[in-house]
């Protein structure tokens, strides 16, 4: 999957992936990983997404990466707040008091210059992710965090029925990727109400992931 692929929904407005409300699941289940106040969570693939903001009403700090620029002018325009632009190498940087978001290839990222982070949450990268890109993902995810504890949503359906994404990522797979470096616990699993996208039955499932 090429990045004009989400380039071109962002420039179409076609981001049918961007929910209205922080996620359920999120303000559920974030306290599982006991993190304290002023703790710097990483969100990949982040969008413009609203749990950003619920993390931050939460006394977290948050870091973030995003391919489309367009996504995250969006994010501090809604978050009301006037960001700080520099370039870092190949990356944007987008900052203000308790929020970084690198814009950019997220494999253009690095230790450095990410920076510490305390804990990773992972709601639509690596179900947006083909198969073929996973193992790379994943990788460089442990890389960059220094396999920081994740909090990470996937999502379980046939996918012959309906090609992703979202993709459908089996337990299997995650304990293929995560398994060496982390104790898995499944937290929760729901029935996606409807069916994915209006089209087929799904699972939503929430994963903890400790060091």
């Amino acid at each position: 999957m090429e990045p004009d692929f989400w380039l071109k929904k962002w420039q179409k407005k076609d981001i049918g992936f961007h929910l209205g409300d922080a996620n359920p699941m999120l303000v559920a289940h974030f306290k599982e990983l006991a993190l304290p106040k002023d703790s710097r969570v990483f969100v990949p693939l982040c969008g413009k997404t609203l749990d950003i903001a619920w993390l931050l009403s939460q006394g977290f700090r948050v870091a973030g990466a995003e391919l489309s620029e367009i996504a995250i002018r969006q994010l501090f325009e809604e978050l009301g707040v006037e960001p700080a632009i520099s370039e870092i190498g190949d990356l944007i940087l987008y900052s203000a008091e308790g929020i970084d978001i690198f814009v950019g290839d997220i494999f253009d990222l690095t230790p450095g210059i990410l920076g510490p982070v305390d804990a990773i949450y992972d709601r639509a990268a690596l179900v947006a992710l083909p198969q073929e890109m996973r193992p790379r993902y994943t990788a460089h995810l442990r890389e960059i965090t220094k396999t920081a504890p994740q909090f990470l949503i996937s999502f379980d359906y046939d996918q012959s029925v309906m090609d992703g994404p979202p993709f459908c990522v089996k337990e299997e797979e995650i304990r293929r990727h995560y398994g060496e470096a982390y104790e898995l616990t499944l937290v929760d699993s729901l029935e996606v109400a409807g069916g994915l996208k209006g089209q087929c039955p799904a699972t939503e499932n929430v994963w903890l992931l400790k060091p």
